[in-house]
């Protein structure tokens, strides 16, 4: 029994011996909860997600200090360098309307032609003119019978008074015209004399022409100059001929002719508008501005100019005037003005045409209502609102490139 004991014992102290080693190495040593804290690893983790939360209130400090710029730059702008997308470019347009009705035989121009003062642009059936005029002159020779007047001597005298008459009256619109040219800087001043000149030639030529009339009429009779009948005669024989010119509508002044929709055997009444046309006197811009970015706008301010037609490029200009009232379209009844109802928390800003002219030569490509950005400076171009806002429209003018 002592023996088996000691075997048993002998073999419980081996196996204790190999286990020892294992449990050994798989248990932690001692001293490991010292050297490696467990709190430490998480305030490292935790330092980083609060690094990658900016404060809230830096959020809205930026963008209040981001607001109150931009209202400062807003209010900075409209008074010294106010702009306006909302320019147009203006031109005299006229629509051409025959003096008498007919209908269209000729038609002698094509849309978006150039054409000078005097130019046909189309003509009416002549041939109800030249009945009137045979009626007229008919009249007339059965007026003068009475008084044993030369017909056709009274007929060619009264021929050279309409002519006279017509001569002048085309000589006038020419002078008032030449006039206004000059006015503008458009024409020479040596014009303006020389169509003075041709004036008074046209009015002595007429005064001529009368004389001969009543030459003719006293070689005829002498009562038959007062004679009611013959002096109806006349008239009405004046006034067919005049019609009679008429039936050629020509072209005021120098200009084009655009939007064409005229045509052969199309009936025209007298004054009722047949083409549209438009004056080659020099264009300008009109631009609609906010009432409250006029504080500092006067006449003879510079601007500068920025045509949609020509991208990446401004040109100068200079305020002309500034309209002095517009339509606010209230209406009335009963005698009394009616409110304008509106469910709108802020009324929107009313608008003021401002007037500017270009400084440089017109661009070839920009045309009757063309689209324009001004910029006016207010109070000057040598100041930094200018500046930036110059360096603004400059971008501008390149991203016009792109719409």
């Amino acid at each position: 029994m002592s023996r088996l004991h000691a075997v048993q014992s002998t073999g419980a102290a081996l196996e204790d011996d190999r286990i020892e080693p294992a449990t050994l190495e798989a248990s932690p040593p001692a001293t490991l909860p010292e050297t490696a804290p467990l709190p430490a690893p998480a305030q490292d983790e935790a330092a980083p997600k609060a690094r990658r939360r900016p404060p809230a209130k830096a959020i809205v400090r930026i963008l209040l200090i981001f607001f109150v710029l931009l209202l400062g730059w807003y209010v900075a702008t409209d008074r010294m360098a106010p702009s306006s997308s909302t320019g147009a470019v203006a031109a005299f347009t006229t629509q051409v309307a025959p003096r008498v009705s007919g209908e269209v035989t000729e038609v002698l121009v094509h849309d978006n032609q150039e054409v000078k003062a005097g130019d046909a642009l189309f003509v009416l059936d002549p041939r109800p003119f030249d009945l009137a005029v045979k009626q007229a002159e008919a009249n007339l020779a059965q007026a003068t019978q009475g008084v044993d007047a030369s017909t056709a001597s009274i007929a060619s005298a009264q021929a050279r008074v309409t002519q006279a008459e017509a001569t002048l009256e085309n000589t006038r619109a020419s002078v008032a015209r030449t006039q206004s040219l000059v006015e503008r800087g458009v024409a020479a001043k040596a014009q303006a004399d020389k169509a003075a000149s041709d004036l008074k030639s046209a009015e002595a030529a007429l005064e001529a022409a009368r004389a001969d009339l009543e030459s003719a009429l006293f070689k005829a009779g002498g009562q038959g100059v007062i004679n009611p009948q013959i002096q109806l005669a006349q008239v009405q024989l004046e006034q067919a001929e005049l019609n009679r010119t008429f039936a050629t509508v020509t072209a005021p002044t120098d200009g084009v002719i655009t939007n064409l929709r005229l045509a052969v055997g199309q009936f025209i009444n007298a004054g009722s508008p047949a083409m549209t046309f438009i004056g080659a006197e020099r264009p300008w811009i009109m631009v609609d501005m906010r009432e409250n970015q006029l504080a500092n706008i006067t006449a003879g301010a510079e601007a500068s100019i920025l045509f949609d037609g020509q991208p990446g490029r401004l040109y100068e200009g200079r305020v002309q005037g500034i309209a002095w009232g517009i339509d606010p379209g209230r209406t009335s009844a009963n005698g009394l003005p009616q409110n304008q109802a509106t469910t709108r928390w802020f009324e929107p800003a009313r608008t003021i045409p401002v007037h500017v002219e270009l400084l440089e030569d017109w661009p070839a490509n920009v045309r009757v209502g063309s689209k324009v950005n001004v910029l006016v400076y207010a109070a000057g171009d040598a100041n930094p609102i200018a500046w930036i806002a110059t360096g603004l429209q400059h971008l501008r003018s390149y991203l016009s490139f792109l719409y």
